[in-house]
């Protein structure tokens, strides 16, 4: 006789997940707000102490932070900059006295410095200004001609004829293009990226990659440490040397007081070949090309570039491989045949913004956009954090009948600098300045285009971390066909996916928010 057994099932015992507060409390993100936290709170404990037990060390740091008032005064930084810091002294003189002198004097600063300059001007003779070219644009656009010369000369970089521009309106069309032409590559891939993210976005391009360096390819990766803290495994450029692929980090985080911390690479740059450029606010992760929902839709965009004035980009790229890696890479090897450029598509001149330099390139090349519009001027930015003479360029624009039109974000990224760019708002609206928001969610291009023959795309926000403490990079566009494609972007988003705003919603903000603004208005420099 057969016995027939029920079989029972038992359900795996789950295993158990440590509790959500445990991870964070134990993560590597707390970890290193706590050490940074303590630094802090060490050096406030130490010097307030010293100063409630004796008067006269109160009035030797008080003397201090007038003799350092003073000197940040006859600094040749930005006013507001200025402001950020004597706030804070008058506020804190102990305290803000000894933070100042710490950050302001640091060998590695020095250095990091002594470095970049050193190999700018070692590749000088790399980046030849075209002197036919120069004396075509002199002959027909004087106004044009004075901002190639300003950025030749004092940027680093020269335009060109002989090449092509294509506007990418979206993260997801960067990312299709991206593929394709990694696809194509047959020599070298140069990538520089402030953020890498280690999700579907990037692993669909290191699949790529490993096969390209299969075949023989030269692969090189730039990426940044405060960008890609967190996105990243641990030890991450050595895990992809295992694989073929160089890998370099710029500036690796280190939770220690420092000036240098600030001085991030937020460029986005990708070369293959020496014959296709792009670049744009698109980063390597998957909320920009909307696969992972963070802020809304995330809006983005980028331009490619093709041709003769990739050249600017592959320069850049190795300026700072070799700033960072001590190599000195032989340029001459990695530029194209001259055979593969394309008819020329107006005036082209990708360029880079460098903090080290005492020269806001970035800044300038937007006021000479504002500065010489006639009819209009668009503008895309995450964060609106304009300095005074901005405003007033765009102020005295909007005066003078050129319809000035700015977009940011309806769903901030970050909140605080969310309130100090609503802060802003009636400032520029008085000057007649139109402003509006993204409602479907975050806006992260970074675009000024005005009167369908200039147009910028790239890296640089409207703030002061992009314009006077980042390494940077655009693309400045004159007289080419994706000038029109740009225009329609902004035009579709202010007819379809914007709202204007009025002073009504100024007004209907609430107390918490206007209150947040105004004391974090005087330090935006700082955040």
């Amino acid at each position: 006789m057969k016995t027939i057994h029920n079989a029972v099932k038992t359900e795996p015992r789950p295993k158990k997940k440590p509790k959500k507060l445990i991870r964070i409390a134990f993560s590597k993100k707390t970890t290193i707000i706590l050490m940074l936290l303590v630094q802090f709170t060490i050096i406030l404990l130490t010097f307030n102490t010293l100063s409630w037990m004796s008067n006269y060390v109160r009035v030797v740091f008080s003397g201090l932070a007038i003799f350092l008032a003073f000197v940040i005064i006859n600094t040749n930084e930005n006013p507001a900059y200025k402001l950020a810091w004597i706030v804070p002294l008058i506020a804190f003189p102990v305290f803000t006295s000894v933070l100042y002198l710490i950050l302001n004097n640091q060998y590695s600063s020095r250095t990091l410095k002594t470095k970049y300059a050193k190999k700018c001007e070692e590749t000088k003779k790399f980046l030849r200004t075209d002197r036919m070219l120069m004396d075509d644009i002199a002959a027909k656009d004087r106004d044009l001609e004075k901002m190639v010369r300003y950025v030749d000369h004092f940027g680093g970089y020269p335009a060109y004829r002989n090449s092509t521009a294509v506007y990418l309106p979206f993260g997801e069309v960067k990312f299709a293009v991206m593929l394709e032409e990694l696809r194509k590559a047959r020599k070298f891939i140069f990538m520089e990226y402030f953020i890498i993210d280690d999700g579907k976005m990037w692993q669909e391009v290191v699949d790529i990659l490993l096969e390209k360096v299969a075949q023989g390819v030269e692969v090189r990766l730039i990426y940044d440490g405060m960008g890609s803290q967190f996105t990243l495994p641990f030890r991450y450029k050595q895990k992809m040397a295992e694989k073929g692929i160089k890998a370099l980090v710029f500036n690796p985080f280190r939770p220690f007081i420092t000036s240098v911390q600030n001085n991030r690479d937020h460029r986005k740059i990708l070369v293959v070949d020496g014959n296709v450029g792009i670049t744009g606010g698109v980063n390597i992760a998957d909320e920009y090309i909307n696969q992972k929902n963070r802020f809304g839709h995330w809006k983005d965009n980028a331009i490619l570039i093709k041709g003769e004035a990739v050249w600017n980009f592959t320069m850049m790229f190795i300026q700072m491989w070799d700033v960072i890696s001590g190599e000195r890479t032989r340029c001459e090897m990695y530029r194209p045949d001259e055979a593969h450029y394309p008819q020329t598509d107006g005036i082209i001149i990708p360029y880079a913004d460098s903090p080290l330099d005492n020269e806001n390139v970035g800044e300038l090349v937007y006021m000479d956009i504002v500065n010489n519009a006639n009819d209009y001027i668009y503008i895309t930015t995450p964060y609106l954090i304009p300095d005074n003479e901005m405003i007033t360029a765009l102020g005295y624009a909007a005066k003078s009948g050129v319809d000035v039109r700015i977009i940011t974000p309806r769903i901030p990224d970050k909140w605080y600098v969310h309130c100090i760019t609503k802060s802003f708002y009636k400032d520029l609206m008085d000057l007649g300045v139109r402003i509006y928001e993204y409602q479907p969610g975050f806006i992260h291009a970074k675009t000024f285009v005005s009167d369908d023959d200039r147009a910028v795309v790239g890296t640089i926000n409207l703030d002061y971390r992009s314009l006077y403490l980042h390494f940077e990079c655009a693309a400045y566009i004159h007289n080419s066909k994706c000038i029109a494609d740009i225009r329609d972007d902004m035009l579709d988003m202010f007819e379809n996916s914007c709202e204007e705003i009025t002073y009504d919603d100024i007004e209907s903000r609430s107390v918490f928010t206007k209150l947040t603004s105004a004391v974090l208005k005087p330090f935006a420099p700082l955040l």
